[in-house]
């Protein structure tokens, strides 16, 4: 495995005009990244983007996402101050770019990146589909294991939530599950539908979340704070009320416009702020559901 280094990687800003990269990388210029542990040999990156998991031991160093490219210099400094093993793995949780923009670079030095098929598939295709180097190499239809560090990290795909790529990683040994943005502690849930997500599956993933949660296990959301079983509950039971509230609107033919009108999270709304995106895949989501209607 190539030795990770912390100086001069390649940074990626594809699409953008040279003022447009310009722009972006002052940007990034003033963002932090902030090194938190979970728990003994685990911890999480904030920074921007979605958390970066962390496995840290004698074997070296397993990520969980890689936020965006121009952060990629700083993450692997952050992580030079828990380790100075080699990183051997990237797991992708899924598609979306603060979650996978670092893949390149970290694909260039030899890093293997391992994601679902959906996940490998979208990013493949599309107007602007990734260089070969973003792309993961090793992926898998519903499972993987990984043994390192002592622990036995499962990598398992739930139903279509986020989007039709999602995958939460459960650290067993250390009882620590990394959601991706199946679950986040930051606002409403996202439903990209153009990326294949779905309400029904949020619903369907967070209730396999649970199952796999214990009154212990500690939560890492794709975005957020490090959460409890409770707290994905909560979740889980905000977004199942919402769904149950929206599906007859939807039925009966209302628009978007209206169901937005009709508050069907206004008890939710102090927690979980503005809802507009939220309900905009939801209905969406049931309308494709429903057939198109």
């Amino acid at each position: 495995m190539q030795r990770r280094k912390t100086t001069s990687v390649s940074l990626v800003l594809a699409g953008f005009c040279a003022a447009q990269a310009a722009t972006a990388q002052d940007d990034f210029a003033s963002v932090e990244i902030t090194v938190h542990e979970v728990a003994e040999n685990l911890y999480y990156l904030e920074g921007r983007g979605g958390n970066i998991g962390l496995s840290v031991g004698e074997d070296g160093v397993v990520m969980i996402d890689d936020q965006f490219a121009p952060l990629t210099d700083k993450i692997l400094a952050a992580i030079d101050t828990v380790s100075d093993r080699d990183v051997l793995f990237v797991i992708n949780t899924h598609v979306h770019g603060d979650h996978v923009g670092g893949n390149e670079n970290l694909g260039n030095m030899g890093i293997p990146i391992l994601a679902h098929d959906n996940v490998r598939l979208r990013m493949s295709k599309g107007e602007q589909p990734a260089p070969p180097a973003a792309l993961p190499v090793v992926t898998y239809s519903d499972a993987a294991t990984l043994h390192f560090n002592g622990e036995e990290i499962r990598i398992v795909k739930v139903p279509a939530a986020h989007t039709d790529g999602d995958s939460v990683i459960h650290f067993v040994g250390a009882d620590v599950i990394h959601t991706g943005d199946v679950f986040r502690t930051t606002g409403y849930p996202r439903i990209d539908t153009g990326n294949g997500g779905t309400a029904a599956g949020t619903i369907e993933a967070l209730d396999l979340l649970l199952e796999m949660a214990g009154p212990e296990t500690k939560i890492l959301p794709g975005h957020g704070v490090v959460s409890t079983r409770d707290d994905v509950q909560a979740f889980r039971d905000m977004v199942a009320e919402v769904y149950g509230r929206v599906k007859p609107m939807v039925e009966q033919g209302m628009t978007l416009e209206q169901v937005t009108a009709a508050q069907p999270t206004r008890e939710f709304d102090e927690r979980w702020g503005s809802p507009d995106t939220f309900l905009e895949g939801l209905y969406e989501s049931i309308r494709l559901e429903l057939g198109g209607r």
